[in-house]
């Protein structure tokens, strides 16, 4: 149990008003057992309890302040020591006072008396905290930011509002699936969730140069059901470079391009929380990184699209409110959200059942079996992480895992000199030819 040391006397006030009132109502018997417990609780005498509990719980000011205990001597100290520290917080500099004014004495950096000594080993951590001065403005823990680039300065940052009613305003970023060395070439899966209705898609890349991005989103923009009105991604340079920025002023001039502030991640907090739930917790932290495995993944994000937009449920975020505490409980934020539907109820409400590409989805979604999509999709994992790694000093190409590679001039002359792509040694389906898009993927699963 904690003792009187270990509580501090704001934690003891607190204490007794969430039993004041339990307290005040209970019967002679119920009383004592709990004064009993109060005692060994909080350390306090039992007289001294009866006594609190009894009368108001707010902290009277003193009527007559305390002396001075530590004067200038300790505060020249203090200075010296803490700097010597490299400025650490109290809680890490108080119990390492003594022997470091010790060490500085033995230098001739400091007067040291058997008095000094004395007050630094009585000195709490509190008290030190009250007596050090404010840090010098040079003195920073975190390197300065570098200046934003000349993208970054052309493109606003902000977050977009999650009550915003309109379809077609994506959040975009990236998951790595570099296992535990971020050496070499490997996958990343490009992520968009419309902030509205919760329609999500992906992408697999092999690599995350500004050639593959432009691919993946000319890739999944055309597959979205509703026009692109505003794209959201992070800070990275694989999305703001002049190669991306082009295809989005060419293909979707009416796209208002956007980005998260620096050193804020809430600010694509919805894309964040689906990578945990819609990639990670399929593919883990496992590391992929060839051809086959980008290939064979993508047709798998087909399948995976189609279930969670079109039959698993999502819950949304409708508001949030602040509960001011009370003597039973602390404050705490209390958040509000509507009935969990799937993205394309959502999605219906907003455009109406009436139109056509939601007239579509929902046939689409009654040909579907739930259940078996779900099993397929588990079982086709398997298959995945089957495949073997790359081979340690063969460079993987990229070109060969592009859904458009006549977009690219470049990818076209590097697959005109590939035939095709070497079928693994464990006896899995051969992957398609280098020329063959993965829109054309078909892939066996296993029995």
């Amino acid at each position: 149990m904690a003792t009187e040391q270990d509580m501090g006397i704001e934690e003891r006030y607190q204490y007794l008003r969430r039993m004041q009132e339990r307290y005040q109502r209970e019967d002679r018997r119920t009383r004592s057992q709990m004064l009993d417990a109060m005692v060994i609780y909080t350390g306090m005498h039992r007289k001294a309890l009866i006594r609190r509990l009894g009368g108001d719980l707010t902290r009277k000011p003193r009527l007559r302040e305390r002396g001075r205990t530590y004067g200038p001597e300790v505060d020249a100290a203090l200075q010296v020591i803490w700097e010597t520290l490299d400025y650490v917080c109290p809680l890490r500099l108080q119990p390492n006072l003594v022997s470091t004014g010790r060490l500085l004495a033995r230098h001739d950096e400091l007067l040291w008396t058997p008095h000094l000594e004395t007050l630094l080993q009585e000195i709490s951590v509190s008290t030190v905290r009250r007596h050090l001065p404010t840090p010098p403005q040079t003195h920073r823990r975190q390197q300065p930011r570098p200046p934003q680039n000349r993208h970054q300065q052309q493109i606003p940052a902000y977050r977009i509002p999650r009550d915003i009613p309109d379809p077609g305003h994506l959040e975009l970023d990236l998951v790595h699936h570099c296992g535990e060395s971020t050496t070499g070439n490997y996958i990343h899966t490009m992520q968009l969730v419309d902030v509205a209705s919760g329609w999500s898609c992906r992408r697999a890349m092999l690599g995350r140069s500004q050639l593959a991005v432009t691919d993946a989103l000319a890739y999944l923009i055309p597959r979205l059901p509703f026009e692109l009105r505003e794209l959201h991604p992070d800070n990275g340079s694989e999305f703001l470079n002049q190669m991306v920025l082009d295809f989005l002023s060419q293909d979707y001039p009416d796209c208002l391009p956007s980005r998260c502030r620096r050193g804020r991640p809430n600010d694509n907090r919805l894309v964040e929380e689906k990578n945990g739930s819609l990639v990670r917790h399929y593919l883990g932290d496992r590391r992929l990184d060839t051809v086959a495995q980008t290939r064979f993944l993508n047709a798998l994000y087909e399948r995976i699209e189609d279930f969670h937009n079109l039959i698993v449920p999502v819950i949304k975020q409708i508001d949030k409110v602040w509960v001011p505490a009370t003597a039973e409980r602390p404050g705490y934020l209390r958040r509000f959200h509507d009935t969990p539907r799937p993205p394309l109820d959502r999605l219906c409400a907003i455009l109406g059942e009436d139109s056509t590409i939601c007239q579509e989805l929902l046939k689409q979604r009654d040909n579907i079996n739930p259940l078996q999509l779900r099993r397929s999709i588990y079982r086709d994992l398997d298959h995945l992480f089957a495949y073997p790694l790359a081979v340690p000093g063969h460079v993987e190409s990229t070109f060969e895992t592009l859904a458009d590679p006549d977009r690219f001039p470049a990818a076209v002359a590097a697959l005109k000199a590939v035939d095709t792509v070497d079928k693994p040694h464990n006896g899995l389906p051969t992957v398609p030819t280098a020329s063959t898009t993965t829109t054309d993927v078909l892939f066996s699963r296993k029995e």
